[in-house]
Parts: C-alpha cells; sequence; structure tokens
C-alpha cells in the first residue's frame, strides 16, 4: 500500500495531537473585534475530522418560518452555484489540486482530511437544474458542459457564462432558457495554475459588467515552499471582460474562497481562508471589503499588524501597510461561500451576507459546517452571526452529514447552498413564499432599472494580452413525504451594534479598518511572475511544514 509506513505513525500522530493545546470558546475569534491568543506551535497540528454519516430521515435546521429541501442529489461534487435570469440554477461540479506533499507530516494529514470528504469522482461538468412548472421540485438535472477542469467561480454577464477553472477562466454564449452550451468553451485568460496547492478560483463581475474577479489563493500555508512558488499568489485578479488583460486587485489574501458584490455600492467584499499551525484559536478566517491596491497581510501578518515570525525573511513596511479586515468568521472554519442577502428572503435577514463554511480539520473541537448569516448596519458588518442552515454537524460523535460549500441568494428570495460531501444542492424558501417569476424576469431583461453604479477607476488595467489565444427558532424542513417539524436549536445570542462607521464605497475606495498607505495609487501588475514584494525568491519559512487548510479533494 503507498505511504503504508507513515499510516503505521498514525496511532504515534494521534498521540502527539493529544498533547496539544485545548482550544478556547469560539465566539472569541469571531466579530468585529477578535480576541486573538498568543501563537502556539507544537509537534503535529490537531487532526480531528468530523467523519460522514448518512442524512437518513434528518435534514438541515433553518430558521421558524422557513423551509429547506433538497433540489438536487447525487452530484460529482457540487463546489458553486448561479442562478440564471429565469431561474434555472448551474452548478458547478468536481475537484482539483495537485500539489505534492513535503513531508511525512503531510501524508498523514492527508489521510486524516480524506476521511471527511466523498468518495465520488469529480464531475469536472456544470449541471443545469430546472423546476418547469415552479412547484419547488427541479425535475430536471442536465449537463450543460462538461469536460472542464475543476471549475468553481460563475458569473453571467451579457449573455455569456463565465467559468473560473482551476486553471483558466472560460466562458459559453448563453441564451435564456438554454440547457447545453453550443459548443466547448472559449478561454478568456489563463490563471495561475503551478501546483495549486490552493486550487479553487472564486469569481464575480463588477456591477457594470466591465470586470470579473478572481481570487487566487496560495501555493502553501505559510510559504514553506519558498516565495517563488508564490508568484502571482494570494491576490484578486480584475480581468477586462473584453480583452481578457488582468491586474492585480489586492494582494496578501491568503485563500479568497470566494468574492460577491454588494449591491447599490458595487463594492468588492471577500471570504478569506487564513493559515493553520499556530494554535486552534489562530488565524481567524474573515470577511472584508476589498480596497483596490490593498494588501491583507499573507504572509507577512495576520489580522492588521500581528507578525507571523514563521516568515524569513521578514517585512515590515508590508506589515506596516496591512489593511486589518472587516470582521472575523472565526478560526478554522473554512468559510467557502458568500452572498448578499435581499428583501425577498425576508424575516431579520435581508440586510447583511450569508456565509457557508465548509468546516475544520484542524481544531480537537470542530466548528463550521453549517450556513451563517452576519448583519449589516449601513453597509457594514454590525452583529454577531446568526445560524441559518445548520444540522450538519454532530459534535458530541464528531461526525458529519454534509459540508456547505457555496451560497446564492435568488433574487426571488431563495437561499441555494451547495453541499460537497452530500452532493446535495439544498435551497432555502422564506415564510412568505418567492417572488413572482415574471417580476424578477422582468428585472433581468431591463438591467437598469437596478441603477447598477458603474465601477471607478484609479487606474486601468494592464494591456497585456492573456495567454490563451481566444479571448434562532427552527422552522420546518420538507421531505419527499411532506414538511418536518424541527427541534429548537440553542438560541442565538443578540446581534451587538459596531462602531459608527460611513457606508464603503464602490471598489478603490477606502474600506473598513487599516487603510493604505498607497491607496489610490495603480496597484502592483499581476502579471510579471513576481513573489510577494520584500520575498526572497527561494528561501521558504523558518521551520514551516506544509499545512493545507483543505484537504486537495474537497478544496476549502
Amino acid at each position: 500500500m503507498k505511504h503504508a509506513r507513515y499510516l503505521m505513525m498514525l496511532p504515534v500522530a494521534a498521540f502527539l495531537v493529544a498533547c496539544g493545546e485545548e482550544p478556547g470558546p469560539v465566539e472569541r475569534t469571531v466579530g468585529l473585534s477578535p480576541e486573538l491568543p498568543e501563537p502556539k506551535r507544537g509537534i503535529l497540528p490537531n487532526m480531528t475530522i468530523s467523519k460522514p454519516m448518512e442524512w437518513g430521515d434528518d435534514l438541515p435546521t433553518v430558521p421558524e418560518g422557513y423551509t429547506v429541501s433538497a433540489i438536487a442529489t447525487d452530484l460529482n461534487i457540487p463546489r458553486q452555484t448561479l442562478v440564471l435570469p429565469n431561474g434555472d440554477i448551474l452548478v458547478a461540479e468536481g475537484r482539483g489540486g495537485y500539489a505534492p506533499k513535503l513531508k511525512p507530516k503531510d501524508i498523514i494529514a492527508g489521510v486524516i482530511k480524506g476521511m471527511g470528504t466523498t468518495s465520488v469522482p469529480s464531475g469536472n461538468r456544470l449541471t443545469l437544474l430546472r423546476d418547469e412548472d415552479d412547484d419547488g421540485v427541479f425535475e430536471l438535472k442536465t449537463a450543460f458542459a462538461e469536460d472542464l477542469n475543476a471549475p468553481y467561480g460563475l458569473a453571467l454577464v451579457n449573455g455569456r457564462i463565465y467559468v473560473a477553472n482551476q486553471d483558466e477562466v472560460v466562458w459559453f454564449e448563453y441564451e435564456d432558457g438554454q440547457t447545453k452550451a453550443n459548443g466547448p468553451p472559449e478561454s478568456l485568460t489563463e490563471l495561475p495554475k503551478e501546483l495549486n496547492h490552493h486550487w479553487t478560483k472564486a469569481m464575480t463581475a463588477s456591477a457594470d459588467g466591465r470586470y470579473l474577479y478572481v481570487g487566487i489563493g496560495s501555493n502553501s500555508n505559510i510559504t514553506e515552499r519558498g516565495m517563488t512558488a508564490e508568484a502571482d499568489r494570494a491576490v484578486i485578479w480584475e480581468i477586462d471582460i473584453e480583452t481578457g488583460a488582468r491586474r492585480t486587485y489586492a494582494s496578501g489574501v491568503r485563500n479568497p474562497t470566494a468574492l460577491t458584490i454588494q449591491p447599490g455600492t458595487g463594492q468588492l467584499w471577500a471570504v478569506v481562508n487564513e493559515r493553520d499551525e499556530i494554535g486552534p484559536d489562530l488565524v481567524p478566517d474573515y470577511l472584508t471589503a476589498i480596497q483596490e491596491g490593498g494588501f491583507y497581510g499573507w504572509p507577512y501578518s495576520y489580522w492588521g499588524s500581528n507578525v507571523d515570525d514563521r516568515v524569513r525573511p521578514q517585512d515590515p513596511d508590508k506589515v506596516a501597510s496591512t489593511i486589518t479586515p472587516d470582521y472575523a468568521l472565526g478560526s478554522h472554519v473554512a468559510s467557502l461561500g458568500v452572498d448578499f442577502s435581499n428583501e425577498a428572503v425576508g424575516g431579520d435577514f435581508t440586510d447583511g451576507v450569508f456565509v457557508g463554511m465548509h468546516g475544520s480539520w484542524n481544531r480537537a473541537e470542530p466548528v463550521g459546517y453549517k450556513v451563517v448569516f452576519v448583519p449589516f448596519t449601513d453597509g457594514r458588518p454590525s452583529g454577531q452571526p446568526v445560524d441559518f442552515l445548520a444540522g450538519f454537524l454532530n459534535a458530541e460523535e464528531k461526525r458529519t452529514r454534509g459540508r456547505p460549500v457555496g451560497v446564492t441568494v435568488d433574487p426571488r428570495g431563495a437561499v441555494i447552498v451547495a453541499d460537497d460531501l452530500s452532493n446535495t444542492v439544498w435551497r432555502v424558501t422564506p415564510p412568505g413564499g418567492l417572488r413572482p417569476r415574471e417580476e424578477v424576469a422582468a428585472e433581468a431583461a431591463n438591467p437598469a432599472a437596478a441603477d447598477a453604479p458603474a465601477t471607478p477607476r484609479s487606474g486601468t488595467p494592464e494591456t497585456q494580452a492573456p495567454d490563451s489565444a481566444a479571448s434562532g427558532a427552527i422552522g420546518k424542513s420538507e421531505s419527499p413525504d411532506g414538511p418536518v417539524e424541527q427541534p429548537d436549536p440553542e438560541a442565538e445570542g443578540e446581534p451587538r451594534p459596531g462602531p459608527a462607521q460611513e457606508p464603503s464605497p464602490a471598489p478603490g475606495g477606502a474600506t473598513g479598518g487599516q487603510a493604505a498607505p498607497d491607496a489610490g495609487q495603480p496597484p502592483t501588475e499581476g502579471t510579471g511572475g513576481q513573489p510577494p514584494a520584500g520575498a526572497d525568491g527561494g528561501q521558504p519559512a523558518a521551520d514551516a511544514p506544509e499545512a493545507p487548510d483543505e484537504p486537495a479533494a474537497t478544496g476549502n
């Protein structure tokens, strides 16, 4: 058996892990001002994965009055979804990554993390779901496009469906109601693909449709592969949708796993997975507005100016320029999905964002494994997160029925969640029902009615051609036998108001946290293949073994 000698080390590894630090209360590392403990490093990080279990007759839990149903099952690793103007839903399915293991510890970690993933093969496709008669049952499940390469991010702009594969952005022509692509996709631009330690390529489009934003994760936990491996990594690219020209829009974002645009402002927001192996309560994943030209710390520091002394050489100037994120989501929760809510969702969930949490693999007490709602006030996060779709994790048994990834809010008021462990797409509908299809379709046919602002510019994308040739209370859950009453969960705390802040401007303006000294100046170009500023081209972090924050099979 391959790596058999390392598997024999599992009992020893389990003992060493058991000697590690016990985690503190989860609430400490959540919110506007998280409490960050001192970093602690042990022989091995804690490796506790929640093993899969079947749903059986159970369903996820939702707030009172809301209803959840499985609208598609038996998929092949669903990651992200896209709601089309006619109500059809596209699902990106697949797994990627091919970074080699560096040390025996990484092989052991891979085995342990693999215990919490699905065994089905990678779909490498887009699947289209359709509810023909608007009765909540999606009768049609068909392949829209196949033979893709670990597709993840999705966007629909001006009659084209854009897909962020793990190696390039491609597009298909699309007409309303179409159920199958007309042929192979066209390439817009290539994406960094060497190693692909963090392979997922999150994507969203600017409000005016001129640009795509693509998140590109780091090639390591904390530079243990050397800084040359981090060229064009831990960044968000801005890509001209007509030419494929691209530039670095923001940097120092270790693994930006989901991107979205704030309605009414055009502001780009992201959820980011932070680094591992400095304790169970460090470092919190975060939600933040992305400032054009901004630097967010990786690898030199975290949550502002907290220096990570594993990195050599240090760069005090970069640390000083680091922007503190807006909102901490908790350490090791593996946030993989984000989308803004709307009025149609109803209840206490109309103003804020939904965040999909895939769940931890390296914490003694598992965290994540749910979808939370982060309330906003005046355009900014303003209170503690509230569970919206939960019941995946059996904490006592450390087993889980599912692992949420992408979250998409339907203009009609439904919340769509991809679950890549049970290979299901869930839909949560509000108490008052969905907005009429015709009303939403009319808005989609007249985008000007939404009054979307143009993307403000403080610079233009570089003109280099792309590499490729072409450019609280619980409600009810639905089962096939009808609604099922859910037990009451533990009550959530009341949201607390945050500090008064000005509403966030569109991309290019200031965001929450510390402003970058060079804000407003054109950012460093992203196609020159350069490591982060101040980096030593070949020196890895001091004594820092590889520690991916996700198994290659799940792509956190």
